[in-house]
């Protein structure tokens, strides 16, 4: 009888246990944020295909099978979940990550103001990290850091390890944080700065009047799409025509894109009911958005891209191509014809970028990985500071703009057979 009894017991012990999963298999907060980023992933990335290639729901499981103690623990994880799907754009955002996302979004961000790029080769042992341009009222604006500048350490960090956006994320922080800079100008020798970050305005859009073969003309630049961008757009052509612009040089070079809703709003300003884009979501179905009848500016333009013109910047500088409102001078645009949600994780303030949509433009063309080819390349050296001085880029499409309205027509150059 006794050993029938002691199983009798143990297989009521575990019964118990069983009635009892939620105590026995609880997830702590930071398991949860793994769960809960597998979960918004699943549901809409734009290629579910793609996690039956991965064995996605084996990943979740091995995820969980480490310990996840910690928050930092828990990026980790995610990082882990989501480089199998192999798209870069889908990725997490820690906190800081986020929240400067969030605010390059709304058209601020705090940091020390440096616009920063590539200069030789991209990918040759000869790249380094030069200063664009220092934003307008920045702390790099007020400390004289000049267009041209190598940025070669960040707190002591080699900018070369970091790259372009590791540099410039440890270049963002809280207001009142400082950070230690080893910068070399041309012909000089390194020297260090320190500089105080604080909250600086990204002034995405700026515009004067520029005159070339005795024309006045409007030049348009838009550095990137905020929250902001279509109204300043809107405020600076009115402002252009009331000055008597004859033509418009639009400037999308190193604009990497933004909020797609922005970039489509100015699309609608510069077409007449024309096709914008289509996108393609997850399920396969189509939207094709379509611009307004009416437009804000309707005379003769030119657009320069370059390759640091992407995303939502492709969109517009597409829509202008394939319709024939604008020819596109300068060099092969980046090639990002993914769109991406931005989505919080919760009390942590982290986040995601997930892809969500495909897009084509009006002609049908998939610029994904490919780019847009201008009707005319321009020769290098490519020009550092776009719109700054000694930029013959901008000389050049001037040029273009003032030869057309020199063959006396007002109306919008066609951007088909001008090949480059």
């Amino acid at each position: 009888m006794a050993p029938l009894l002691a199983a009798l017991f143990s297989s009521l012990l575990t019964a118990a246990l069983l009635l009892q999963p939620a105590a026995a298999w609880a997830l702590n907060d930071a398991q949860q944020l793994v769960v809960e980023s597998w979960r918004l992933v699943n549901q809409s990335y734009v290629d579910p295909a793609r996690f039956e290639a991965i064995g996605w729901k084996r990943l979740r499981q091995k995820a969980l099978e480490h310990p996840i103690q910690t928050s930092s623990d828990a990026y980790d994880a995610i990082e882990a979940l989501l480089t199998p799907i192999g798209d870069p754009y889908t990725r997490l955002l820690r906190p800081a990550e986020y929240a400067s996302l969030r605010s390059n979004t709304q058209g601020s961000v705090s940091g020390v103001g440096l616009q920063l790029g590539l200069s030789g080769s991209a990918t040759g042992s000869d790249a380094a990290i030069v200063v664009i341009a220092p934003l307008e009222d920045s702390p790099a604006d007020e400390a004289g850091i000049t267009s041209g500048t190598a940025v070669l350490r960040v707190d002591g960090l080699e900018t070369q390890t970091l790259g372009l956006e590791g540099t410039a994320a440890r270049l963002r922080g809280a207001a009142g944080t400082r950070v230690l800079l080893t910068l070399q100008s041309p012909g000089a020798r390194p020297r260090e700065l320190e500089l105080q970050r604080r909250t600086v305005d990204l002034h995405p859009v700026r515009h004067r009047l520029i005159e070339a073969r005795g024309h006045r003309l409007g030049y348009l630049r838009i550095s990137q799409f905020a929250e902001p961008v279509p109204q300043q757009v809107q405020d600076a052509l009115e402002q252009l025509q009331r000055d008597g612009a004859e033509g418009l040089v639009l400037d999308l070079r190193n604009n990497s894109g933004g909020l797609v809703a922005a970039g489509l709003a100015v699309a609608d300003a510069l077409l007449d009911g024309e096709p914008i884009v289509e996108t393609r979501n997850r399920e396969g179905f189509a939207d094709a958005q379509q611009a307004h009848r009416g437009l804000l500016y309707g005379g003769p333009m030119v657009t320069l891209v370059n390759s640091g013109t992407a995303s939502a910047s492709e969109i517009l500088a597409g829509a202008l191509q394939d319709d024939g409102r604008s020819p596109l001078l300068g060099s092969r645009t980046f090639g990002k014809g993914l769109i991406q949600t931005l989505i919080g994780l919760g009390s942590d303030g982290s986040g995601l970028a997930v892809t969500v949509a495909r897009y084509v433009t009006p002609s049908g063309r998939d610029i994904q990985n490919l780019g847009i080819e201008p009707d005319l390349l321009l020769p290098g050296p490519e020009p550092l500071d776009p719109g700054g001085a000694g930029d013959h880029w901008l000389e050049a499409a001037a040029a273009e703009l003032a030869s057309h309205l020199d063959g006396g027509s007002r109306e919008p150059i066609s951007a088909s057979g001008r090949a480059g």
